[in-house]
């Protein structure tokens, strides 16, 4: 068969790649051990507790329905960490040789970290706010081409359909991205949280990725994908990072789908940092992390 979405010569086993080509994911079991999960969970904890001094950098981003409540548990508010690339703990997970010989699978040999996040779904407080909407991950990026794009995703406890795991609906990586935007939902949406607009889902088609600890599934950014909310009384945490080739180069994102989403992202930039002048496309420049191969800083991400 020919191959558009994987690389020769990689870690891929033929099986793995044809399944990959078809579905737009994959996941790969045990890849990640018990010890550096712990890391990642400690050092969690301590961020949402403050006994880490610099955190500036990064993005702390609190659940819609908590953020304005006085004496809860802050590891139940904080439900995400994003942009730890500079966290000597966090960002250990990226550099992490077993899942870089994957990524090199999808983007090639030059490899940039763009993009990461560790996720803390809590308990939901009532109102479905833990959801995440069915959305595809290339809306987020002004840097194409997507075919060179891939997320690794670990679960860092065991993740199911009561506890909001991963659903992904197979094949769509194959299509274009679609209209996002804040879904209509009762109980709130948290912040960035936008979902694909007037789609129609076949409920038979999704999967439900239940994962267990240190199993990492690597997903195309076109994939439409999302997650249920956690219905039990404990957390479901996951880490991860989006990558990357080298040789990306940036879009302009003016009249297309993603101009909203852009205008957004500015508007948070220039409100966290009024002194600088951020455009869209830089404040993608300023997250990356060159890890293999050539920076070409100046002419692609």
């Amino acid at each position: 068969m020919s191959y558009k979405y994987t690389v020769n010569d990689c870690t891929l086993s033929d099986e793995q790649r044809a399944f990959y080509e078809e579905n737009g994911f994959l996941v790969v079991k045990k890849l990640i051990p018990q010890h550096e999960l712990d890391r990642y969970y400690k050092r969690f904890v301590d961020i949402c507790h403050k006994r880490v001094g610099d955190t500036v950098a990064m993005t702390i981003m609190k659940d819609v329905a908590l953020k304005d409540k006085d004496g809860v548990d802050p590891e139940r508010v904080i439900n995400k960490i994003q942009d730890y690339q500079a966290d000597p703990v966090l960002s250990s997970y990226f550099r992490l040789p077993q899942i870089l010989k994957y990524v090199e699978c999808f983007t090639g040999k030059d490899v940039a970290a763009v993009h990461t996040m560790l996720i803390n779904k809590p308990p939901d407080p009532g109102t479905k706010s833990s959801r995440h909407p069915l959305h595809q991950d290339l809306y987020y990026f002004p840097f194409r081409p997507a075919d060179r794009i891939v997320c690794s995703w670990t679960a860092m406890q065991k993740v199911h359909r009561d506890n909001g795991c991963l659903v992904v609906l197979p094949g769509t990586h194959t299509g274009e991205l679609l209209r996002h935007g804040y879904p209509q939902w009762s109980g709130g949406v948290n912040k960035m949280y936008h979902g694909i607009l007037n789609y129609e889902v076949d409920e038979k088609k999704l999967i439900y990725l239940e994962m267990d600890p240190g199993d990492t599934v690597f997903l195309h950014p076109i994939l439409i994908h999302g997650s249920g909310s956690n219905r039990t009384k404990g957390f479901r945490k996951a880490i991860s990072c989006h990558y990357s080739t080298c040789h990306s180069h940036y879009i302009d994102v003016k009249n297309t789908v993603q101009e909203d989403l852009a205008k957004e992202v500015v508007q948070v930039a220039e409100k966290r940092y009024p002194s600088g002048e951020w455009k869209f496309e830089m404040i993608w420049e300023a997250k990356k992390v060159v890890l293999q191969g050539r920076d070409s800083r100046h002419s692609a991400l």
